[in-house]
């Protein structure tokens, strides 16, 4: 079983969940239309400025799976609050850096800090809340990191061009401090089914495995995916990863059970989340490079633009919550139909208004997936190892999001400008990737609870 808490302990970590989606969220978007300010400031060119990005992503997809687990074994809130202090900290160091090589660094810093504080942080709030309201709590901490999630890009603009790009980086700070002061007052909670003590073992080879993966999936564009770093990153994770299911099948007390890739719903759940995730990049990318390009706005102008599309984002965390564990499946296919349908309608829109409708209308069905992903997997697994399946979670959809960056690529030229073709075609490659979500839950189709290694409906978490 696991140790909970409820009453003012399960509002702090509400809040504390709450502030650490949006600030971990807002960080990850907010430099990208920073980098050009970044060069120029630390005489910096070329592809090094791209690992001011990639190093965040990296670092955050290799060590999120490894971190959730260690949160159920020794205390998700004492993870999540270490979290917070480290990202908090590589924050300072970034907005102070002198120099590129600093920055990464401290990027890298940063996204272990968000690898640890994000499936923490869920794990503490699944077992923080009464099942009766553990879905609808959790959908409106989500909803508020959407907000971060698409606002993020614009606030990294304009805080650039009005001060400066390490005004970013400052406001993560205080965000990371009001997340540690209201996990301080949150209740812990940790796996006491198990010993304390890590499987060493399998924390370095999945570590392993999944940053060659992360590397693949972030130079695999640049590169060449037949080129010999990608065969070399390519091999690597394929060794370890075998390596990592062979020593996890013979531990006594595995890093990751693998009876999790048993339960139907999570593993379908999970795959098209990555899809819709990478979906969402792209929109993100897209959407604002087309408003600026095609469209011809001027920078406020797509930004006033893109709030309707954001909103429809946000809002829809606290309406994934109110869906039924059993209605997951379901409802999430319904909404990659919907998210392909608006994509499709956005490519071939006419008119600017068009645009704008189908584009909010596809934020609206992501928002609904993306938080579907993060609320129902956690529903559908032992709460003594939410932890451990969050992390998985948020494993699988941070490496999708690459995949969404490299899909994005192709829509911008080297100067930053889009043109109407570029964009339809990253629009319609996000579509693709709706319906493959889609075919991925409809040969699913099964009830939660029905698979081997599955938590009952009963025992779940029903609104």
């Amino acid at each position: 079983m696991t140790t909970a808490s409820g009453g003012s302990a399960g509002r702090w970590a509400s809040a504390a969940v709450s502030a650490t989606v949006f600030c971990v969220q807002l960080d990850a978007f907010a430099l990208n239309l920073a980098l050009p300010g970044i060069g120029r400031d630390l005489g910096a060119a070329g592809g090094g400025l791209q690992w001011v990005v990639s190093g965040y992503l990296l670092a955050a997809g290799a060590l999120m799976a490894g971190a959730g687990r260690l949160g159920d074994l020794y205390g998700r809130r004492r993870l999540l609050m270490a979290g917070l202090a480290v990202f908090g900290g590589a924050s300072l160091v970034c907005a102070l850096a002198p120099s590129l090589p600093v920055l990464v660094g401290a990027r890298v810093a940063q996204g272990a800090g968000g690898a640890m504080a994000m499936p923490a942080g869920l794990a503490l709030l699944t077992n923080a809340c009464p099942p009766g309201s553990r879905a609808r709590v959790m959908g409106r901490a989500l909803g508020i990191g959407g907000v971060a999630t698409v606002c993020g890009p614009y606030v990294g603009g304009v805080l650039t061009e009005a001060v400066s790009w390490r005004a970013v980086c400052w406001l993560n700070v205080p965000l990371a401090l009001v997340a540690v002061v209201c996990a301080a007052r949150a209740g812990e909670s940790r796996d006491t089914t198990a010993p304390a003590s890590v499987d060493v073992a399998g924390l370095v080879t999945a570590t392993g495995a999944l940053a060659a993966v992360a590397v693949l999936v972030d130079r695999g564009p640049l590169r060449g995916w037949a080129s010999g770093s990608s065969a070399v990153a390519l091999a690597l994770a394929v060794g370890l990863g075998a390596v990592f299911v062979r020593h996890e099948r013979a531990a006594a007390h595995p890093l990751v059970d693998l009876t999790l890739f048993g339960n139907r719903p999570f593993v379908a759940l999970t795959a098209a989340g990555a899809a819709a995730n990478a979906a969402t990049v792209v929109v993100l990318f897209a959407v604002p490079l087309a408003l600026q390009g095609p469209w011809r706005l001027s920078a406020a102008g797509a930004g006033a633009a893109f709030v309707a599309p954001a909103a429809a984002m946000a809002l829809a965390g606290p309406v994934a919550g109110r869906i039924r564990t059993a209605d997951a499946v379901r409802a999430m296919a319904g909404a990659l139909v919907l998210g392909a349908a608006a994509l499709g309608a956005a490519a071939a829109a006419p008119t600017l208004p068009v645009f704008l409708v189908a584009v909010t209308g596809c934020g609206a069905a992501l928002g609904v997936a993306g938080a579907l992903t993060l609320i129902a997997t956690q529903a559908v697994v032992r709460p003594e190892r939410a932890g451990e399946a969050s992390g998985v979670t948020k494993t699988v959809i941070t490496t999708a999001a690459g995949l969404g960056v490299a899909m994005s690529g192709p829509a911008a030229d080297a100067h930053g400008t889009a043109t109407a073709a570029a964009v339809d075609t990253a629009l319609m490659a996000a579509g693709g990737c709706c319906l493959a979500g889609t075919v991925l839950l409809v040969l699913t189709a099964v009830r939660p609870g029905s698979s081997r290694g599955e938590r009952s409906a009963a025992d779940g978490c029903p609104d």
